[in-house]
Formats: structure tokens, C-alpha cells, sequence
């Protein structure tokens, strides 16, 4: 009976200091916000209405939805970027972690889920947009998505545009931290090798430029993922030119046949193309029981009009029999034989390949664009990716048709490197999968029944393709892609040992990741920024702190004290 009595003290112990720190925790925010005449705020509690349907509309990837994860104590919705400082300096005092959500695109949820204690800053309302076509230049707030930019900039002119990536209802803070992969790559390099300047908040809650944070700061945010070392709240960015009509299209094929010499053919031709010619693959199942089939999916943009594509296409691809009449009229759909549609080919303004290639119509309406809305279709995926530096033989191809036909809804898409990408050095940004390198492979699989059973079955099919496929990419590390983030790679432990994070974080950013540690331990060296695959600051068995020259550390202001 006393160990009962003992255990209900306990309990109402813990609940009762929990719900104390909670308290104190809103009272600091709010009296930080009074003596800063900040008003207008919005915060909210998990029993509000609007804190679901946040963390709902968050969840791009809903596997979590309904998970154990720790949801956050507060959803803080700033109007302004000096809004985010008394949250910071109230998080630290109170020991919670922070998460910003952005677009909720982090492949693994990391922006809207934690293990310990959090609180999440939603930067929706930071959503500003100020260009400057004379300079050249865009200002972008972190809470704007790829689609506002690109709304923004094709309202205001037809020959520029931004290289930013394919996928628009993505966050321009998160996209761009983390390199920014895109269509216009291989012209104009990485959205992060077109920034500017930039504006963060640090962990004593300083907002700082380029100047004032100094450039190894800099250099960090600019694909070292920008919420190991602060929070990002604007970019300045390098808008380039374009031409007035560009051409896309789509050329369909099953897996079949002589098809395996098309692939081998896209690998040593798709990188060394022209500049301008952006060609990817994408690869997934066609049919269904007995009729399914592998198809693949050879998707283009050129950066010029159909006169000057079509004589590249026939000579280094005349498989795809491409015609210049196919670009102005209506695809044509005969299922004689599979695939029913073919090809489809247009010859549009800039603005018109960005809604080619996330399948949407060329002429739809621009505001589409900025539709933010919660899609009504739940789909559920794991993803992850890899670096090919050469070319995947004939068996790594029937490989992939196997374990292919073996699954529902798994999908590659493959994106050439080359052209400007190339020439970059590995260090120039914490990005390093630049020359040596054919192009990146995004793994994915799709469900749409999210029970234990259904999931863990689409999970372990994905780690047993990405063990199949290890023979065939690039090695010594096996590399990956920061946007598309794998927690099966590895996660920091309670210590947050730079020894261990090298086993996930030189996938991501090979010798880099020693020079991001270094930076951290530099402008975070209390880890305030913190999460399961932030940079670890840089410290080794038996050593303290490398980097001489930190940072102030972090403070609590006097008037915080009372807190």
C-alpha cells in the first residue's frame, strides 16, 4: 500500500512540476513580448483547434500523424523576425527545444516532432517577397515557399527565374540550407550556390547578415542545413535569365525489350549534355497483378525552343522520336501497346515548366502556385537517396525491375549532375557531390494505408532495396542528399559526439562535416540548436572544444532571471 501511496506522489509530483514549467515557460514568452511592445503573437496550446490543423497541414509526409512522438508544448506563429527572439531566450532558460516548420517537407518530420520536450515556430506569416529586377535580386522570407517565389518573380517578368527546386510547395529556408537540387542546376548551379546574403537568428537571439555573422557562418547555412546553427528568415537571391519559350516534355517507355539500352544510354549521355538541357528519368510500376510492369519516364526541360532541341534529341537520343509538331498539339493516346500516352511535349514561358514538371497543366492558373491547402489524400512514403559515379550495369537494372514488380508503388527518380554543378570544388559549400558525380537517385516508396502492419512492411522493403543497391553507387562513404534525410543513416546520441555523427554526417557532406562541426562549436557551442541529425559540435575524445575563436556563449538576459 505505501509504495501505491509513494507512486501516486510521484506521479502527482511530476505532473505538477510539469504543468508549473509549462506555465512559467508561456509567462516568460508573454511578459518578454509586453516589454517589447510585441503584440499580436499567436500562440497556441494543444488543445486549440488551430494547433491540429498546423500540425496536420505540417505533416507533407503523414506517417507520424498519430505516432508516440512528442508533439510540441506551443505553436508560436511570429509576425515579425524580432518575434523569435524572446522565444529563444524563453526556451533556453526553460531547457526546450525548438523545431521550425517551414514548407513540412523534411522527409523524416523532423520539423514537427521531437523526443524530448519542444516548442514549434511556424513561419507561414514570414512570407515576404521583395524583387528588385534592376539588381537582379530577390529578398525572400524562410516561411515563403518555392511556389511564392516563382508566382512572385513570373508576375513580374518572363525572362527570369530562380533555381530553386522542382517540387514548389517545398520551404525556401529548408530547400535552400540544404543545396536545393533543381531543373535549372546544371545552368545555373544549386539554389544555395545563388544566394547573396542571408538573415538569421543565433542562439542569443542576434539577427545577422552576411557581414555580421562572418563567412564561415555563412558558408555553413548554404547546404549544411540552417537549423543546426540558427534560425534562417530570409535569403537574398541571384535571380538569373531565361529565355522567353523554353521546352519541356515526357517520353514514356516500359521496361522491356531493348529499353535497358535507353537507361545505359541516359547515364553516359544525360551529364554531358548542353547546359540548358536538363534530361532526368523517373522509373515505377505501370499495371497492376499479372499486367504490372515497370515503366520509365524520360523528362525534359530545355532552356531554348523547340528548333534548337530537336536536332540534340535526334542525335543523342532518336529512341525518343520526337517531332517538332509534337510540341504543339494534343499528346496522342493509343493503348495498343503500353504505355497508352507516349509522349507529351510543350514549348512554354519559364513559369510553364514549373507546373510541367510537378505535373500540373502548362496553362493552369498561376495561383495554384501559392495553394497551400491540406491535400485531402493521405499518401505515406519513406524515401532516402544515394550518388551513382558510374554507370549501374545491365544487372543492376534487372535488379531494380525485380524488387520493383515484387512491391506496390515504389519509385526512383534520377537527376543528371554536370554543367555548372561541376564547377564547384567539393568545399566550396558544405554541398560536396559535385564533378565525379553522374547524378543523384531518389528512393521512394508509396502507401496509402498507414496501419503497423501496411508500414513496417513498405520500410523493410525500402532498406532491403537500398542494401541491393549498394554495389552500384557511390562508396567510400556512400553518399546522400541532406534534403532527402534518412534516420536510418544514424542519429546523434544523448552526448552528441562528433566521433559518432560521422557515421551519418559524411554521407551527407563527406570532409565537410568536419568544418560544419567546427563552425557549430564556433556559433553554437552550448548545442542549443539541436535535433537528431544536427552538426554535433566539433569535440574529440579526451579534448574540449577545438575551434579558439567561439562565439560569446549563450546568455540569459537579467531580466530573465526572474524566471
Amino acid at each position: 500500500m505505501r509504495n501505491l501511496e509513494l507512486l501516486f506522489v510521484l506521479l502527482l509530483s511530476f505532473l505538477l512540476s510539469k504543468c508549473y514549467a509549462q506555465q512559467a515557460f508561456l509567462h516568460c514568452i508573454s511578459s518578454q513580448f509586453s516589454k517589447s511592445n510585441i503584440t499580436g503573437v499567436l500562440i497556441h496550446a494543444p488543445k486549440s483547434p488551430i494547433y491540429s490543423s498546423i500540425i496536420e497541414h505540417a505533416q507533407k509526409n503523414p506517417r507520424w500523424l498519430n505516432s508516440s512522438s512528442a508533439h510540441p508544448l506551443y505553436i508560436i506563429s511570429p509576425r515579425k523576425e524580432t518575434e523569435l527572439r524572446p522565444v529563444i531566450l524563453c526556451s533556453k532558460k526553460f531547457d526546450q527545444q525548438i523545431r521550425v516548420l517551414g514548407g513540412g517537407h523534411d522527409y523524416e518530420g523532423l520539423s514537427f516532432r521531437a523526443e524530448s520536450r519542444f516548442v514549434m515556430i511556424d513561419m507561414s506569416n514570414l512570407d515576404e517577397i521583395d524583387i528588385d529586377l534592376k539588381e537582379e535580386v530577390a529578398w525572400i522570407q524562410a516561411g515563403a515557399t518555392l511556389g511564392q517565389l516563382y508566382y512572385e518573380i513570373a508576375k513580374k517578368s518572363r525572362v527570369h527565374a530562380f533555381p530553386g527546386g522542382i517540387c514548389y510547395t517545398t520551404g525556401s529556408g529548408g530547400l535552400i540550407s540544404g543545396g536545393g537540387l533543381g531543373s535549372l542546376m546544371r545552368k545555373f548551379g544549386l539554389a544555395a550556390d545563388n544566394v547573396v546574403d542571408a538573415r538569421v537568428m543565433d542562439a542569443n537571439g542576434r539577427i545577422l547578415d552576411r557581414k555580421s555573422m562572418g563567412e564561415d557562418f555563412f558558408w555553413a547555412i548554404r547546404g549544411g542545413g540552417g537549423s543546426s546553427f540558427g534560425i534562417i528568415l530570409a535569403w537574398n537571391l541571384k535571380l538569373v535569365h531565361v529565355p522567353k519559350k523554353v521546352s519541356v516534355f515526357r517520353v514514356h517507355r516500359m521496361v522491356e525489350g531493348n529499353t535497358i539500352n535507353l537507361l545505359q544510354k541516359w547515364q553516359h549521355t544525360a551529364y554531358v549534355l548542353p547546359k540548358e538541357f536538363f534530361l532526368r528519368m523517373i522509373m515505377q510500376n505501370d499495371g497492376v497483378g499479372k499486367e504490372k510492369k515497370v515503366k520509365v519516364t524520360f523528362e525534359g526541360l530545355f532552356l531554348g525552343t523547340v528548333d534548337k532541341l530537336i536536332p540534340i534529341v535526334n542525335k543523342k537520343f532518336p529512341e525518343f522520336n520526337l517531332e517538332h509538331r509534337d510540341f504543339f498539339q494534343e499528346p496522342v493516346i493509343n493503348c495498343t501497346e503500353r504505355p497508352c500516352l507516349k509522349k507529351e511535349c510543350h514549348e512554354v514561358p519559364w513559369i510553364g515548366s514549373v507546373l510541367f514538371l510537378y505535373n500540373k497543366e502548362v496553362d493552369e492558373s498561376l495561383e495554384v502556385l501559392l495553394d497551400n491547402s491540406v491535400p485531402v489524400y493521405k499518401n505515406y512514403f519513406k524515401g532516402t537517396s544515394d550518388f551513382v559515379k558510374t554507370s549501374i550495369p545491365e544487372k543492376g537494372w534487372k535488379m531494380i525491375e525485380r524488387l520493383f514488380l515484387e512491391e506496390d508503388r515504389p519509385m526512383i527518380i534520377l537527376e543528371p549532375l554536370g554543367g555548372k554543378v561541376d564547377e564547384f570544388s567539393e568545399s566550396e559549400l558544405p554541398f560536396p557531390h559535385r564533378k565525379g558525380n553522374l547524378y543523384n537517385i531518389q528512393h521512394l516508396v508509396n502507401w496509402d494505408d498507414n496501419s503497423e502492419n501496411v508500414s513496417s512492411k513498405k520500410m523493410r522493403w525500402m532498406r532491403k532495396f537500398y542494401e541491393e543497391m549498394e554495389p552500384f553507387v557511390a562508396n567510400s562513404p556512400r553518399t546522400a542528399y541532406l534534403n532527402y534525410r534518412d534516420l536510418d543513416f544514424g542519429t546523434n546520441q544523448e552526448d552528441y559526439s562528433y566521433s559518432k555523427a560521422k557515421m551519418w554526417g559524411e554521407k551527407y557532406f563527406k570532409g565537410n562535416f568536419e568544418r560544419l562541426a567546427k563552425v557549430k562549436s564556433m556559433v553554437d557551442p552550448e548545442n542549443f540548436f539541436r535535433y537528431q541529425q544536427s552538426i554535433p559540435p566539433y569535440v574529440t575524445p579526451g579534448l574540449t572544444n577545438l575551434v579558439e575563436e567561439a562565439w560569446p556563449s549563450s546568455y540569459i538576459p537579467p531580466e530573465l532571471q526572474e524566471f
